[in-house]
Order: structure tokens, then sequence, then C-alpha cells
């Protein structure tokens, strides 16, 4: 299979969870707006999610991946199976206990680490506790469905892992239907959402549990055990959890900061949702494929095509993300007034949002790229170097936070995330240059030049075209014109950038020949 089939294949996937995840914020915008109830909600759902992201996605698909996908070459199936549930049974006591410390803490978590600013309202501290009990053991079954999830990209099983996100965005489009079939108030709509990230849950594990049963693998409980494998994976998890979880690190320090504002956190929330379309679609396609190819193509000694594997993934993403950070930058506040302003969600908060959306258009490049530079490291079992440039990110996320939102509000914040993404982004790409893992591809220095020129010429006519079509983008007109207007400009402004890129040569139909029909090696073909 080539390797934009298999980005495509995760892709779908992720794209259909985003989907259903634009239903579930347009209903909880109008639902709660950016209220006390969204901002307790939100801030309760951060801390699992986070948590998630860091020990979860962020160590087991840069650490786990490789030494699986090492155990299956080495000892076929049985030796993979026998690591697994060696991993497992740590795994699962660990989160256990977690959970366990977690659940009976969280009212000082909350006081100290989530929100501090919600402090000040009794009532919004309280809910923020309550939500976060109930969600919080979301992380256990996350954290062992990120593991199995692990074990299905390494046997190139994509579609299952992919698609188990969707029963999150589809369980609480559930919960906020029957809400509004039963007349419910914001707070009840705020428990049955906390109770519905709970289930969802359990679903997505059921869902990634049977997916690798079905591809040979079946894991048994053993007692927790520290074999030698389990100790190389802890000492590469937890810098490739700090590193795969940079943009969560950030999220959870800024909500912080932002709970001292009222409705900080839900604005940022909603933005969010919208800025991970292309991030999750494009960038966590590529870095879910990348890693186990290139981790293969350097076991097998073929240097040459590990290089080639990241040219393209770069070249790939760019072409992609490229248009899409103009577009953003350019029509943040029409994309948001269709999507969200209606009910509970006023015309203000639309500006708000569009603002900081804007400003996650100027970092959507960065996050994307970080996503194809880091499997340059991981899958060389480095995770020491990117856990360093993951706290420098940090550091400077933090002190540009601290210093703008009392100016800028939540917009610094969005500011202060992007500053940090794009540090992260070059200290990343320097290293790999500097230790010759970058091999110097002259296409892709003389075709990203003219994809920023092509993005650029279409953001300048998507900016015109804008303001020619004023009066169906505005607050008065109805959805549909409003969304008829929306579709036309994206629909345009993609031919518009298309026509450009292949007109200058940023992209070339051969180029997209080749990588769709490159084929890559299974597993068992490997040498």
């Amino acid at each position: 299979m080539s390797l934009v089939k298999k980005f495509a294949t995760v892709a779908s996937g992720t794209l259909m969870s985003r989907v259903f995840g634009f239903t579930r914020e347009m209903l909880m915008a109008s639902a709660l707006g950016t209220g006390p109830v969204a901002d307790a909600f939100n801030a309760a759902f951060r801390f699992p999610n986070t948590f998630r992201r860091l020990f979860a996605e962020g160590a087991f698909n840069s650490a786990f991946v490789p030494l699986f996908a090492k155990e299956i070459e080495a000892n076929g199936l049985d030796g993979a199976r026998r690591f697994s549930e060696e991993v497992f049974g740590v795994l699962f006591t660990v989160l256990l206990g977690l959970t366990i410390l977690m659940e009976l803490s969280m009212p000082l978590i909350v006081r100290f680490v989530i929100a501090p600013g919600f402090v000040a309202d009794p009532m919004k501290f309280d809910n923020t506790v309550s939500m976060a009990i109930i969600m919080f053991p979301y992380l256990a079954c996350m954290s062992l469905a990120a593991m199995m999830s692990g074990m299905l990209n390494s046997l190139h099983r994509y579609f299952a892992a992919a698609i188990a996100p969707v029963f999150l965005n589809v369980i609480l489009i559930g919960v906020l239907g029957y809400a509004w079939w039963k007349g419910q108030d914001g707070r009840a709509v705020g428990y049955a959402l906390s109770w519905g990230v709970m289930v969802s849950g359990l679903v997505q594990l059921a869902i990634v549990w049977f997916a690798v049963r079905n591809a040979g693998i079946s894991i048994g409980f053993r007692l927790p055990h520290m074999t030698a494998n389990v100790k190389r994976l802890l000492i590469l998890a937890f810098p490739a959890a700090v590193t795969g979880g940079i943009t969560q690190i950030n999220l959870l320090i800024n909500t912080n900061i932002a709970s001292a504002k009222s409705g900080a956190i839900s604005s940022l929330a909603y933005a969010d949702r919208i800025y991970q379309l292309p991030l999750g679609v494009v960038g966590i396609a590529v870095a879910t494929v990348l890693l186990p190819e290139l981790a293969r193509a350097l076991r097998s000694g073929n240097l040459k095509e590990a290089g080639s594997l990241q040219n393209r993934s770069v070249e790939f993403t760019l072409f992609l993300t490229l248009p899409a950070a103009a577009a953003l930058l350019v029509m943040s506040e029409p994309i948001v007034r269709m999507l969200y302003e209606r009910g509970n969600f006023s015309t203000a908060s639309t500006h708000t949002v569009g603002n900081i959306l804007a400003i996650y258009g100027l970092g959507l490049p960065a996050f994307v790229l970080i996503k194809a530079f880091l499997p340059g490291f991981f899958a060389r079992e480095d995770t020491r170097t990117p856990m360093i440039f993951a706290a420098i990110a940090v550091i400077v996320n933090v002190s540009l936070a601290l210093t703008l939102f009392p100016i800028m509000a939540e917009t610094g914040i969005a500011t202060a995330e992007i500053v940090a993404g794009w540090t992260n982004a070059i200290l990343l790409f320097v290293t790999l240059i500097w230790r010759g893992h970058w091999g110097r591809d002259i296409p892709l220095l003389t075709r990203i030049p003219r994809l920023i020129v092509s993005a650029g010429l279409m953001g300048l006519a998507l900016y015109y075209a804008i303001r020619w079509m004023g009066p169906a983008l505005e607050p008065h007109a109805p959805l549909h014109m409003q969304a008829i207007a929306v579709v036309l400009l994206v629909g345009l402004s993609m031919i518009l950038y298309f026509a450009l890129a292949f007109g200058t040569g940023g992209a070339s139909f051969g180029m997209i020949r080749r990588n769709v029909k490159r084929r890559t090696k299974a597993p068992e073909d490997a040498s």
C-alpha cells in the first residue's frame, strides 16, 4: 500500500471523527455558549484528555510501536503477544492506582492545577470537581486503547484505531439531542456530557480490543512484572510522553491561566476544535503512518528510503496545510459564525473565538511539521532530544502566556501557543539536519517557496471575496445563506490554490502519482 493511501486510511477515520466533533461543538455552543457550565466541563475534560495525550498517545505511539515492531520481526506474533501482555499488566496496574489517587485528590487538583481561577465561584468550582471525577476513568480506558492502537498500526491495520474516536462524538451528540428533547438546563447537560465521556472510553476500548483479537493477537492479563522489555519501554516512554504531548502540556497550563477570566477556557476550546480538523486529518495521519514505516526502513538499513519517507511526508503536509492556514487566518470569523453563533453563543463570542482561530492558523504549519519531524527521532529510539526541545517550548509558552494574558486575554494565550510551536518545530528540524538525518532534497526545497506563495495569493483573493460577499456572512443572514457562502468560498479558494500550486511548480501530477503508486513492504516481506 502506498504511503499516501495509508495516510488517507488514517485520515478518513480522523476526518469522520472531526466532522462529528464539529456537530457536537455546534450543539454544545447552542446549549451552553461560553458560560460557567461550558467553562466547567471544558476544564474538567481537559485534565483526563491531557493525561491521555501525554501518557497514552504520546508515549505508546512513539515508544511502544518501535519495540513492538522489533518484537514482531525477531520473534513473530507469539513474541509480540508476550511483550504486549507484559506491558498490559504493568500499564493496567499503574492506571488503576493513578485513577484512585486522582479521584481522591480532585478538589486539590482543580484548585491548584486545572482552574485556580474558579475558586472565586464556588458553584463553578464544585461542578468542575464533580465532572472531573466522573470523567477521569476515561484516561484509563483510552490509555489501554492507545496501546492496542499502536499494535494495530504496527500490523498495518490503521482503520479501527482511526475510527474508534468517532464514538466519543457520536455518544455526546446523542446526549445533547436527548437533553434538547427533554429540555434540560445547562447544569444537567454538563453532567450528562461527563457521563457520556466516561461511556465513550469503554466503547472505544472495546473496538480496538476486538480489532486486535481479529488481527491474531489475544491479550491475557499477567501480574505486573518489570521485564527487560518493559524497562526499555518505560525508559523511552517518559520523554516520549512529554514530547508527544507538548501541545497538551501547553493547553493544560493555558487552561490554568485562562481560568482567571470568565468564558476564556470555552473560547479557546471552541477555536481549538476547528483548528484540530486540519491538524488531526493531516498531522496525526502522517505521524501515525510515518513512525512504523520509518522504523522499518531504518531497521533494514535503507537510509535512502528513510530520507525519502521524511521528505515526502513534509511535502505532503505542507501541500495540504498551508492553504488551510491561510484560510483560517483570513476567514476565521465567518467560519465560527456559521458553526456556532446561535442559542447561547453570542456575536461577541464569535468575535473572540474568531480572533483566537486566526492566530491558530498561523501556527498550524508548525504543529503539523512537528508531527512529521518527531518520527525521525523516535524511529531511532531517541526520545530524550525531543523532550528537551519540548521543555524549551513549554518555557516559551508559559512565559509568553503570563506576559500577554493581562494585555490580550485569550488571544495572548493563543499567541503564546503558536510561538512555542514554531520554536519546537525549528529546533527539531535544525537538529535533524545537524545530525545528518535529513538529506537535502532539491525538489522539496524548490517546491516549498512556491507553495507558500500559492497559499498567500489564495489568502489575498479570499480576503477580497469575503468583503464582496459581506451581506451573506453577516450575523443577521440566515444560516443556510451563511453555509452556502462559506462552502462557496472554500471551494473557490481550493480551486485557486491548486491551480497556483500546480501552475508554479509547487506541486506536480508526477509527484502525486509517484506517492500514490509507491508501495512499501509488509512486515513479513521486509528484509
